[in-house]
This record gives C-alpha cells, structure tokens and sequence, in this order.
C-alpha cells in the first residue's frame, strides 16, 4: 500500500496537507525524509546499495537506511522505522544524533521530481553485517568501510559508480559529523 507523506514549506514544515509517494514525486512537492547514518565505535561507516529495481540510483551505495516520513510522523520515529523496515535493526531514539537538514531538490529522466528535505542523523552501533536483514526491494547489498574507505570511494565518484557523485558535499558533511563524534 502507498504511503501518504506530509506536503511542507520551504522551511521543511508540515503545511497540513499531504499526499500519496506517487503524487508527491509527480507534483514535485517539498516533503521530508529521514536519513540514518550508522557506524561503529572502531570508525566503521555501514553503507546500503540501492536494490537493482529502484526508479532512482539503483545500485549505488548511499546511506546505512533512509526513507520518506510518512504523514503524521516525526524524523526520529521515521528513522526508527525505516532501520526496522529496511536493515533489521532496532535503534531508538536516544541513540540518534541530528546533524543537520539537508535540500536534495533533483529531477530525473524517468519524470520523478523529487524536492526532499533530508533529516539526517547519525547513530553509533554495534552490530555484526551478517546480523542484518536486508529488504529486498530497497537493498541490495550492505557493507561497512572505514572512514579512510569511505573517502577514497567518494573522492573518485564521478568515474567509479560507487556513491551518488552529485551529493558529494552532504557525504563530506556526514563523515565529519562522525569523526566528530568519534573524538566525544
């Protein structure tokens, strides 16, 4: 069944009205998501590959969970959720530390306009990969890699398929806030 999701401002809040995923990503409506970035306490960064069946960047490797806030819902209980839903895992929402909302407005050849606001937040685990559970429709593959990893796959970007080469500044971002962490 497809979800509805709160239509916001250009503020990211709610303005009371919401629509159906489809809809939203056919109007080009401002709407918001929830981005969760988990890593180790040793500085491992859990990465997701898109499932091959995804309408946008299938195959490539982005963030550990993400999903749309569905209407009615807040960022932490939509990043709760989406853990749940796309990897298996169970966090709260103690565990969850806001970095920042991002913009991420973006069309693309298949018709989807699609002007996100990514609420994202970091959370420390520990959790071994084989004890994840992926969803099939939205993963196809996880893996952990190190921060020094992590930055030579980003820097090579744009020739090697890894990342999504266009949010290049929100994933330099994303691993300082947890280097950052780290040193707490």
């Amino acid at each position: 069944m497809e979800e509805y999701i709160d239509i916001v401002d250009r503020n990211g809040q709610p303005t009371g009205a919401s629509a159906l995923k489809s809809e939203i990503h056919a109007k080009g409506h401002l709407h918001n998501t929830a981005h969760v970035w988990l890593y180790t306490a040793e500085g491992n960064i859990l990465l997701q590959q898109r499932a091959a069946s995804k309408a946008i960047c299938p195959l490539l490797w982005d963030v550990s969970v993400a999903g749309h806030i569905d209407a009615g819902e807040t960022p932490e209980q939509a990043a709760v959720r989406e853990a749940k839903e796309e990897i298996g895992i169970s966090i709260n929402e103690a565990q969850l530390i806001k970095i920042g909302v991002f913009e991420c407005f973006q069309s693309y050849p298949n018709g989807i306009i699609d002007n996100e606001f990514h609420n994202t937040f970091i959370a420390k685990v520990a959790v071994k990969l084989d004890a994840l559970q992926p969803q099939k429709e939205e993963v196809e593959a996880l893996k952990f890699v190190s921060i020094d990893q992590f930055n030579q796959l980003l820097k090579h970007s744009e020739t090697n398929n890894h990342f999504v080469a266009s949010n290049t500044s929100y994933y330099e971002f994303v691993v300082a806030a947890i280097k950052t962490r780290m040193t707490i």
